[in-house]
């Protein structure tokens, strides 16, 4: 096992496969400075070569989950020039890709402020739970900027017409929205109900053979063209049949039991 990055932006607690990863600057309702962006990234680097970690979850401290950049680490950037801003902005792009591609299952758990690149990171879960009352929203243009390592993200999230308008008119909308954009896959009335499908959630991701789970992912987020995917696919799926997980989950069912890989 991979030992986890000693953090003070985050909080890490790992326990039977599950990494749950707390955004912990309650203060500034989670916003992402350049320390929480290198903190994120070490973890996720520490979980690539830990196959035993197979669930992510990402929620915040104090009530919201980000409410985007740390302005004064922009402020700090724009004093030091265009080169600074541009790799302040690009760390975070960075996040969001490693994000999208890790391994285990990542879970965005999503309560109070969820902007801008809070809103980029629910973009890149594989699956978000949020709360009714959670307030979502790209405010990037209305202060003069704009949403540009975010923006990709929540097209193929959402689509290219809804994101055109949430960008471009730097709307605030509710959980429920989220739910009707396809932002995410599940709305709860209060943090007891979020608590219980998290844990629902979990306990269907964990009994999903890892490795199965990881080649789908990728899989499913390969953009290359289509007949070369589907031969990689072929490639996949055989070698998934014929190895450990696929001979195991055979024997399980035929035998009537689960596999070893459900707690």
């Amino acid at each position: 096992m991979s030992a986890l990055p000693v953090c003070q932006t985050l909080r890490l607690a790992l326990a039977d496969g599950v990494l749950r990863i707390t955004l912990a600057r309650p203060d500034s309702r989670n916003a992402m400075n350049r320390q929480m962006v290198d903190e994120l990234r070490a973890t996720l680097a520490a979980v690539r070569s830990d196959h035993s970690i197979r669930v992510l979850v990402l929620r915040g401290d104090g009530g919201h989950f980000c409410a985007g950049g740390d302005l004064q680490d922009m402020a700090r950037a724009r004093d030091a020039g265009v080169e600074a801003c541009r790799d302040l902005n690009r760390a975070f792009g960075a996040l969001l890709e490693e994000t999208q591609s890790a391994s285990p299952v990542v879970i965005a758990v999503l309560q109070g402020a969820v902007l801008g690149g809070g809103l980029g990171l629910a973009c890149v879960s594989d699956i978000a739970i949020a709360q009714s009352s959670a307030g979502f929203g790209l405010p990037e243009t209305s202060l003069g900027v704009l949403p540009a390592q975010i923006a990709p993200f929540v097209v193929r999230r959402v689509g290219l017409t809804q994101a055109r308008r949430l960008a471009l008119t730097a709307a605030r909308f509710d959980g429920n929205e989220a739910g009707r954009l396809g932002l995410v896959h599940f709305v709860e009335a209060d943090e007891q109900a979020l608590d219980a499908r998290l844990e629902t959630v979990i306990a269907q991701v964990l009994r999903c053979a890892p490795g199965a789970n990881a080649l789908t992912k990728a899989l499913l987020l390969d953009e290359q063209p289509l007949g070369p995917l589907l031969d990689q696919a072929a490639e996949w799926f055989a070698a998934a049949v014929t190895g450990e997980e696929g001979a195991e989950g055979t024997l399980a069912f035929v035998q009537k039991r689960a596999p070893r890989w459900v707690p």
